[in-house]
Formats: structure tokens, C-alpha cells, sequence
């Protein structure tokens, strides 16, 4: 049941992990199309044109259909320790040094299967700094998360 809740969990972070306006916030014939049109149904419209045609894509490789990717992408979505459970489903893998949880992070981290059991063990290793208290967020986990990573030769790559 642990597995399917966090899978459930990865996978909604996943479907609405989104950046804003890639490729700018014209960039597309879905966004032509659809211009000036807002809810919902008028953005899953001008997405699936965009997605089905390839135009996008094109666009942002060609710098024609408005699209522009000098801006920088942002994401204004929740981190997966944010989502309910998770943070301390992390805590207690990161406390014991394995677990499901703690291997979900570092896939959403990128960490290569290969460097999965040392990040488990750096982790485990300097749990009291990165959840210094229960009232700890998750930005401020995240934050010492990078930070040891940072400073291990082997997990540096991954910040």
C-alpha cells in the first residue's frame, strides 16, 4: 500500500510539475488559436494542439511561432517533500538510511541508480542537519539536502 501511495504521489507530481510558458507565453498555434481564451478546457486545447503538431517544439528550435526561450523557466507547483505524507515518510526512510521514500527523492532528484546506496547513507549520515526540528518545511529540507550534496564529491553533480 506504501508503494502505491507513493507512486500515486510521484506520478500526480509529475503530471503537474509544469514550467511557465515554455518557450515563451505566446509560443505555439495551440496559443494563436486559443488566444485571449482562459479556464481550463482552453488551456488542455491549446496544449494538445501544440503537443499533437509539434509546432512548439518546432518553434522553439527555429525561434518562429512565437515562441522565445531566452526567459528562464519557473515552477510555482509543490516539491514532493511539500505533498502530505511525504516529508515524513522521507524523515523516517532518512533516519534508518533506506526505504521507499527515500529511494522516490533521490529518483526525483536524478541521482543515478548507481549512487542511490551512498546518497542513502549521506543522508542517513547528516539527518540531524537537514531535519534540525519537527517544524522544519519542506524548502528548508530541500535546502540542506542540496547543501550536503554539494559537499560530497560523489553527490555534487546531482546539484
Amino acid at each position: 500500500m506504501k508503494k502505491t501511495l507513493l507512486a500515486a504521489a510521484l506520478m500526480g507530481a509529475s503530471f503537474s510539475a509544469h514550467a511557465v510558458a515554455p518557450g515563451g507565453p505566446g509560443c505555439g498555434w495551440g496559443n494563436l488559436l486559443f488566444e485571449g481564451k482562459s479556464g481550463l478546457p482552453m488551456h488542455l486545447l491549446a496544449t494538445i494542439v501544440n503537443g499533437t503538431s509539434g509546432n512548439a517544439t518546432f518553434g522553439m528550435t527555429s525561434g518562429t511561432n512565437g515562441c522565445d526561450t531566452n526567459g528562464a523557466l519557473t515552477y510555482s507547483g509543490e516539491s514532493l517533500l511539500g505533498m502530505t505524507g511525504v516529508m515524513e515518510e522521507v524523515a523516517q526512510d532518512m533516519a534508518v538510511g533506506e526505504g521507499e521514500a527515500l529511494t522516490a527523492l533521490s529518483v526525483s532528484i536524478g541521482v543515478d541508480a548507481a549512487d542511490r546506496a551512498h546518497f542513502n547513507s549521506i543522508m542517513h549520515q547528516n539527518f540531524a542537519s537537514i531535519f534540525p526540528s519537527q517544524d522544519v518545511t519542506a524548502a528548508e529540507v530541500m535546502q540542506q539536502i542540496n547543501m550536503v550534496m554539494s559537499q560530497d564529491q560523489q553527490l555534487a553533480k546531482y546539484v
